[in-house]
């Protein structure tokens, strides 16, 4: 009788601990398709066959709700951005002793020379915005602004 209890009492514990889903309208489905629900985001450039893909937990949603929208800044300005966070980004790589290797884990193959197109560079430099704010980090010597 004891050990039922106990299997009650756990299971009780087990639907208690369900979190709750997030209730779907017919206005939030815009929304859902820009969040993509995942956490996973692609950026191709279909005309030069490049891709990046970003496995990173709350960028998607702090890329519609936070980031400037795309054309408020322009392609030369994200590139000068792009080029210098990919530098210091590339360096820590190489110094796992001196920066954390769970952070910087691999190098970015950012080749300035090639035009990668507005996409690439407005979601490739609000990672690192995103990046540098949500883990406290700084890439270029100041705080990054949004």
């Amino acid at each position: 009788m004891r050990t039922l209890l106990y299997i009650v009492i756990f299971f009780g514990f087990l639907v208690g601990c369900n979190t709750t889903k997030p209730a779907v309208t017919a206005n939030s489905n815009e929304q859902q398709d820009a969040t993509k629900l995942s956490d996973t985001v692609t950026i191709a450039n279909d005309d030069l066959e490049y891709e990046i893909i970003i496995i990173e937990p709350g960028f998607n949603a702090w890329l519609v709700s936070r980031a400037k929208p795309e054309g408020f800044y322009s392609q030369q300005y994200l590139e000068n951005k792009n080029r210098l966070y990919v530098t210091e980004w590339n360096s820590r790589v190489l110094q796992p002793q001196r920066y954390n290797s769970n952070l910087y884990e691999i190098q970015i193959d950012y080749q300035p020379q090639i035009d990668y197109g507005y996409e690439v560079n407005y979601k490739l430099y609000n990672y690192f915005i995103y990046f540098q704010l949500t883990y406290k980090q700084q890439l270029a010597g100041f705080v990054p602004r949004i």
